[in-house]
């Protein structure tokens, strides 16, 4: 079973299996949060009592996706913790559902890659006022 390492070789892949089978290949997702768990140190100091870390992490989500073809046996699978990945692929899911339900392909954009860093958003400059707003006129001495 090929497990990918991007989500675009997964989509395409599923999409050709999907073409090829579309009656009988099925896909499935799988959404997992490991439980949180309180990791115990022990302190020296405490005389064997337990005391708890502070810099424990909290729980991570993971999304796996498989496309499986019981007759031909062929499974392909992906897995991701990126929340960004885990919306964009919900998404591609139907796409490939009107494949298996065997609708007319609708163009769309592919799916870009989330780079590994995120990139820091780039401030907006804005414009400064070209009219500021005038001194109320004086009324004349009588």
């Amino acid at each position: 079973m090929p497990v990918y390492k991007t989500s675009q070789e997964w989509l395409e892949q599923s999409a050709l299996l999907l073409q090829a089978r579309p009656t009988t290949t099925r896909v499935t997702t799988k959404y997992s949060i490991k439980p949180f768990v309180v990791r115990k140190a022990k302190d020296a100091s405490t005389s064997g009592e337990d005391v708890s870390m502070t810099d424990s992490k909290p729980p991570r989500g993971a999304l796996e996706l498989k496309t499986y073809d019981p007759i031909t046996g062929v499974a392909l699978k992906y897995r991701t913790t990126k929340a960004a990945e885990v919306s964009r692929l919900i998404l591609s899911l139907g796409r490939l559902g009107r494949a298996m339900a065997a609708l007319p392909d609708v163009q769309e954009e592919e799916i870009a890659e989330v780079p590994g860093k995120e990139e820091e958003a780039k401030p907006v400059q804005q414009q400064p006022q070209t009219s500021a707003p005038g001194k109320k006129k004086k009324k004349g001495k009588k």
